[in-house]
């Protein structure tokens, strides 16, 4: 305790409890402690509090959650070392795509902002006249946003290098997906047509329509089948590297539209859910059985997270993202910047960056949420019940509710705010991540 005395946390604590002093950000409280989720002391202030007790009888009153499933509602509302709320904070609940909110940050932390997932394109024969006497091969680097656009760049490549017939086989290896589909041979088949768009169907039109204009059309005509091979041939030729997009601007895609197969990708790049339920409990600083996880997407109600857990993972990733010059912001949906994905149709408060999930009879919301009384409060909330339209209303309205008691920042914090480079549409199809390594 003398500790704690001697750190300033409780002036700290009394500074954010006042009302005509401007409060500390949540994340400078934090710098003080060695576990980003630790709670030292409860809110002297009950807006908090009482706003949420009304918010889990008015579930009962308006029948939107049954009297069966009242105690199955998890709540957890932080503030720096403040608990302002708790119910059933520390239990392990279904926590549908809050999932993602562990593979982000186990992703996060291994792999850092800016490491790229690689593609490689080689031939197992030489080229006689525009044509491969050999199979191409693909060996997937588990990229979980390789796309039509990028497959369009790639054609494009290789027709700039002189290849336009491969008279064997399309090789598929390693970890490879196409259009978040994750089965070999399907991601190949859909390469394998993207490639020669004499083949193209309505999707790879349409997709075309909206790239840049003046973007060529690739035409690599694959004679023989797809195939798929544990092991690379050793004789290969090395042609081309293409490199995924950012970690950073794959977690954010990932987060903004809730993409499971991403999300598995993701996971399966640091090890699998095992490695990214222990690894995120660790870096939470959370006992491991408040993150309970069968996959890296949430699908399932066996992926069970604490709303305690989801708030210290995401305080951990604010830390991690924070030594790379970035913010929660940039790599998760923020209400009033990002209009597409899962926040479209919510009604959240301004500034908000959240992350949600839906299953079945789960509904849930948490992130962070800037106020004026209280700086950052971050928040989880968990709900079960098969009115998912109406969990979705409440939870929004329980926000707007504390927004209203702790008041609105005049300004968006610099804790919160996105890098607009950062968060700017990806450039998906863009030629100068195909790296020529062998030319034809």
């Amino acid at each position: 305790m003398l500790e704690i005395l001697g750190s300033g946390l409780v002036s700290l604590w009394l500074e954010m409890a006042g009302v005509h002093i401007k409060p500390l950000d949540a994340l400078d409280a934090l710098a003080w402690q060695s576990s980003p989720g630790l709670v030292l002391a409860p809110d002297p202030n009950p807006a908090g509090a009482t706003t949420v007790q009304t918010y889990l009888k008015e579930l009962i009153t308006t029948k939107v959650v049954g009297q069966n499933l009242a105690e199955s509602q998890g709540i957890w509302m932080q503030s720096g070392p403040m608990l302002m709320a708790n119910h059933q904070g520390t239990t392990p609940l279904p926590a549908a795509s809050l999932t993602k909110i562990a593979t982000s940050l186990v992703a996060l932390k291994t792999w850092g902002p800016d490491h790229q997932f690689d593609t490689l394109v080689s031939v197992t024969g030489p080229m006689v006249n525009g044509v491969v006497q050999g199979d191409l091969v693909i060996t997937g680097g588990g990229d979980p946003m390789f796309v039509w656009e990028e497959a369009i760049a790639l054609g494009n490549t290789l027709n700039k290098m002189g290849i336009k017939q491969v008279k064997g086989n399309l090789v598929i290896t390693g970890n490879f997906a196409m259009n978040f589909q994750r089965q070999p041979m399907l991601a190949g088949l859909i390469l394998k047509q993207t490639l020669n768009s004499a083949t193209w169907g309505r999707p790879a039109n349409y997709i075309y329509s909206i790239m840049p204009k003046g973007t060529p059309k690739p035409k690599v005509l694959i004679t023989g089948a797809v195939k798929f091979q544990a092991q690379p041939n050793p004789q290969q030729t090395l042609l081309v590297r293409h490199r995924s997009l950012p970690l950073k601007q794959l977690i954010k895609e990932m987060n903004v539209y809730s993409n499971n197969e991403m999300a598995e990708m993701l996971a399966d790049s640091v090890g699998g859910a095992a490695v990214v339920q222990s690894t995120a409990a660790y870096l939470a600083r959370v006992p491991q059985s408040e993150i309970q996880l069968i996959n890296g997407s949430g699908l399932g109600p066996e992926n069970r997270i604490s709303p305690r857990a989801v708030c210290s993972m995401l305080m951990a990733i604010q830390g991690e993202a924070s030594t790379h010059q970035l913010n929660l912001a940039d790599l998760f949906p923020m209400s009033g910047f990002d209009r597409r994905g899962t926040l479209h149709s919510r009604h959240i408060p301004s500034a908000t960056v959240i992350k949600t999930g839906t299953l079945r009879d789960v509904s849930a919301l948490a992130g962070v949420m800037p106020t004026r009384d209280r700086g950052l409060v971050w928040f989880a909330i968990i709900n079960r019940g098969t009115n998912v339209w109406g969990l979705r209303t409440g939870q929004d309205q329980l926000l707007q509710r504390v927004v209203q008691q702790l008041q609105v920042p005049p300004t968006v914090p610099t804790a919160l705010t996105p890098h607009s480079a950062i968060n700017s549409l990806p450039q998906l199809g863009a030629v100068s991540r195909n790296e020529i390594l062998f030319p034809s």
